[in-house]
């Protein structure tokens, strides 16, 4: 089976690799002459656990190709999947040009059949702007070709990816013909032995069911960071009440855990895009709001906190931040509750010192040289007054607090994943904040 996927961001570069690992025969399509070429030389743009190897497997295997004409592959595919970005607007809506563009494209030279499926996470309705799009141009040519559009959200993970593409709990397909329907089931069996995790709907559902799904994750994170915050007024214990909730099967532990804020590509555009498209329906997401106002105030706890232990007496004094990116196992910094805290910090004239294990590159793109840049976990601690964890690495689990003991000139820790003990710090020494 040949396909097509236009867009070799996270989602299309994922997709079509993993694709291409289970035998399908898959181009990859961007207009990014230089990511192309980077992409055909092995270059992975993206930092994603097992990518880069993948890519080169199936590269190698002939499997996986790349190139910037989407028209010398439509008469050889079968499929082609829409995962171009679809980034807000300045009133939060989607916008479209991108995914609009592919569907003009498509429409100009497809000579066959052809299933045309939208990956990318679009507004409801978008289907309809796509199929109208395409026959558009196909009215102009003068040409009756038939064709099928789909939508098939991705439920990708940042870091963990691969695994969640190759070993789906659903793949969630909208279709409005059993021609696209059997396609699609054949493309996906590779994945699972039987085809119970696959969900087939009407095109609109499917187109709704990725924002209703990452706009509940988002409600739960900031559902807990409320109750986080009011944990500390009254004296109670977030850990204990995350856990005694978390064991009602009604509920269950997933995204129940206090933090600092969520960030990345999907949750904020998400919820946004699903605010908008209320509006415009004449209907006010009130829940989703109050998500958003939530989260975005949760991504100054840090810096209040700090605020607060030194009785506002900040400016001069040292901050070591550890972790960068919204999440661990990316280098994802797009809305990335560090941005925040790192204005909030060089605002108040505090000298800000940073490590990550991988984003240390993406933050000198979106911060330039107004923090410094450190070489370990250990070296952004040297003469700091405050250690502030924002981003839950693996390696910043177990830190030796002796040497932490030694290098810090004030012993202050602001936990935003409360990741650490309190006892075990305190005993060494330290005073520790952590979310409710």
């Amino acid at each position: 089976m040949k396909i097509a996927i236009v867009g070799t961001g996270y989602v299309g570069l994922v997709s079509g690799t993993c694709f291409s690992e289970m035998g399908v025969d898959v181009t990859c399509v961007d207009v990014d002459k230089n990511k192309v070429q980077n992409l055909q030389n092995g270059i992975i743009p993206i930092y994603e656990p097992g990518l880069e190897e993948l890519v080169r497997r199936n590269m190698a295997a002939e499997r996986l190709h790349f190139t910037t004409d989407l028209r010398e592959v439509l008469d050889d595919v079968e499929v082609v999947f829409s995962a171009v970005g679809t980034p807000p607007d300045e009133d939060g809506s989607a916008d479209l040009k991108y995914v609009l563009e592919v569907a003009r494209t498509i429409g100009r030279y497809i000579n066959k059949y052809l299933v045309v499926v939208t990956k990318s996470t679009v507004p409801v309705g978008t289907a309809i702007k796509v199929k109208n799009t395409i026959q558009e141009e196909l009215d102009r040519r003068g040409v009756n070709i038939e064709f099928d559009v789909a939508s098939n959200p991705e439920f990708l993970k940042e870091g963990a990816a691969i695994e969640d593409f190759m070993r789906p709990d659903r793949v969630v397909v909208g279709v409005d013909s059993d021609q696209a329907k059997e396609i699609m089931t054949r493309l996906y069996r590779p994945f699972m032995l039987t085809n119970d995790r696959m969900i087939f709907t009407d095109i609109p559902s499917a187109e709704m069911i990725k924002y209703a799904a990452n706009s509940m994750l988002a409600t739960r994170i900031s559902f807990m960071n409320d109750i986080a915050n009011l944990c500390e007024l009254v004296g109670a214990n977030v850990n204990m009440v995350r856990k005694g909730i978390g064991s009602d099967s009604r509920i269950g532990t997933k995204f129940l855990y206090p933090g600092c804020g969520y960030g990345g590509s999907c949750f904020p555009k998400d919820v946004k895009a699903l605010i908008k498209t209320a509006e415009q329906n004449g209907y006010e997401m009130r829940v989703l709001k109050s998500v958003e106002e939530v989260n975005e105030k949760q991504k100054t706890v840090l810096f209040d906190k700090f605020l607060k232990h030194f009785n506002g007496d900040v400016k001069g004094r040292i901050v070591a931040i550890w972790g960068l990116s919204f999440k661990p196992e990316t280098d994802d910094m797009r809305e990335a509750p560090s941005l925040i805290l790192i204005d909030l910090l060089l605002e108040k004239g505090v000298t800000v010192k940073v490590y990550d294990p991988i984003a240390m590159d993406e933050c000198k793109r979106r911060v330039g040289d107004r923090v410094i840049y450190c070489k370990d976990m250990y070296d952004a601690t040297v003469d700091a007054d405050a250690l502030m964890l924002v981003t839950e690495w693996k390696e910043f689990r177990m830190p030796s607090w002796g040497v932490l003991n030694k290098s810090m000139v004030n012993h202050v820790v602001i936990d935003g994943r409360n990741i650490y003990d309190r006892e075990e710090i305190e005993r060494m020494g330290f005073t520790y904040y952590k979310i409710g």
